[in-house]
């Protein structure tokens, strides 16, 4: 001022320059220290500037007037200009906390789980809200379980100082309310720090707990900080009750599929059952009633029709049992080295029978690499193949096996026929349990439909893969692929 106003600049009246002053300490302290710059720029100005100087007394009344407009503005700007800062800060914080919260709702709406988000969340809140270490809890009150924890996994100690959220009704902003004081016998101070615990509930049902940490000398959270914390727990409270619905809508989906599944094996064994249930006992009638003379070739082919009808039924059960054994993941392999044929060519000679005169073409390398498998998981797959050829296809249908390296880590066995095939349509879905193609005039029976389904299991139990493909005879081919048993090296 004392430049401004002597030569050779000379300006009478330098005072409004203190009004930078005021504007700059507005800007960076705030309301309070701009009037106090406010007033003592107006005592300054007086004292040093305004005659007589160096005293309070001005000798000019119109000094006094300059004097009062000028702390007037001063106070003014610097009040406006600290509300402005005041509301930019507020700005800030407030898109902070919106950026904070969306991170939240992200992580929880792109996480497959509420469990796979919480880490995230916990660190985001424990940054957002100004605390040491925040943990999320999930469950009913006495029954929860650690969701994610910013400090080291231990358990919380006891804090000599809890306090817990309570919403308040209306637009009334939620308090804390002091729900725990520890030992309080003399002593030194409690030194701990205390704990702030959010309940995570959904319509007064609470489902967890949200609990964070804070150094006792930055007290309660502000109103900022209990607003993150409020809301990243009724963020999480929606996830968890997201996460009740999807278990209960696939509890339901199972159940149903479930029922759908029984229904179909009751449909299915009550229809397939019957017949050889039904041959069996008009048989057994037969051969009990006295009445009844029989010839000694006769009575054998009464005796091989009963155990031709048994061990259909037999078939029919072990499917069923395969199946269930499939489903519950309770088969375990045994994988060692096998050469094909000397798996296939049982199976096809037990199968000989049913295959009745079906010509049968077997073409199995000598030299074709043993493959990794099961060997009775492999025969049941082999007999199970051919059941299905036996039910799908006219009695003088060609029937050829044949098996060959794909490459040096795979063996493929085609099992094929010439048959009326199946319909393009049906071949993605011809693995699935109770599942049959549409009924051929050749058929002689149609099957429980689990046939196939427990061939795809075991092939997979073995580290297989099984396909459907139109055969090259015109019916249809099921290619089972193995994995190629490792070669020793020569010593």
């Amino acid at each position: 001022v004392a430049l401004l106003e002597a030569p050779p600049i000379g300006i009478g009246d330098a005072s409004p320059v203190y009004l930078v002053a005021v504007v700059a300490v507005a800007a960076i302290a705030g309301t309070l220290p701009a009037v106090l710059t406010a007033i003592a720029a107006f005592l300054g100005y007086d004292i040093l500037f305004t005659e007589p100087r160096l005293s309070l007394v001005v000798a000019d009344p119109s000094e006094w007037l300059d004097l009062v407009l000028f702390l007037f503005v001063a106070l003014v700007i610097g009040r406006l200009v600290a509300v402005q800062h005041a509301r930019a800060d507020e700005a800030a914080r407030r898109a902070d906390e919106a950026n904070t919260l969306f991170a939240l709702s992200r992580s929880l709406a792109t996480a497959a789980s509420t469990a796979d988000a919480a880490a995230e969340i916990a660190g985001r809140v424990r940054v957002a809200a100004g605390c040491n270490r925040v943990w999320i809890l999930a469950g009913s009150p006495g029954a929860e379980r650690l969701l994610a924890d910013t400090g080291d996994g231990r358990p919380p100690p006891t804090p000599s100082i809890s306090a817990s959220l309570t919403r308040m009704p209306g637009e009334e902003p939620a308090r804390w309310i002091r729900t725990h004081i520890g030992d309080r016998r003399p002593g030194p101070a409690a030194t701990d720090d205390p704990q702030f615990r959010i309940r995570i509930e959904v319509d007064d049902a609470q489902l967890g707990l949200l609990v964070a940490s804070r150094d006792r000398a930055d007290g309660e959270p502000s109103r900022v900080e209990t607003r993150v914390l409020a809301l990243a727990a009724d963020q999480v409270a929606v996830s968890l009750r997201r996460d009740q619905l999807r278990q209960t809508a696939t509890e339901l989906e199972v159940a149903r599929q479930t029922d759908v599944l029984k229904t179909a094996l009751i449909d299915s064994v009550s229809h397939d059952l019957r017949t050889p249930l039904a041959s069996i006992r008009a048989t057994a009638g037969g051969l009990a009633d006295p009445e009844v003379e029989w010839t000694d070739g006769a009575r054998r082919d009464a005796a091989a029709l009963v155990d031709r009808e048994a061990a259909r039924l037999d078939r029919l059960v072990s499917g069923v049992l395969d199946l269930s054994r499939i489903t519950s993941g309770a088969i375990h392999p045994d994988l060692e080295p096998h050469e094909l044929w000397a798996v296939i060519e049982p199976a096809v000679d037990r199968m000989r029978p049913n295959l009745g005169a079906r010509p049968v073409t077997l073409e199995v390398p000598d030299d074709l690499a043993p493959v990794l498998a099961d060997a009775m998981l492999l025969d049941i797959v082999v007999a199970n193949l051919l059941d299905n050829v036996v039910a799908h296809t006219a009695v003088d249908a060609a029937v050829s096996i044949s098996a060959a390296a794909r490459d040096s880590d795979w063996v493929d066995l085609v099992v094929e026929d010439s048959g009326s095939g199946v319909q393009p349509e049906q071949l993605p879905t011809l693995f699935e349990r109770f599942r049959r193609a549409s009924p051929r005039p050749e058929a002689s029976r149609r099957g429980l439909g689990i046939g196939l389904s427990v061939v795809r299991g075991l092939v997979e139990a073995m580290g297989g893969t099984v396909a459907a493909t139109p055969s090259r005879l015109g019916g249809l081919a099921i290619t089972v692929s193995l994995g190629a048993a490792p070669v020793e090296p020569d010593r």
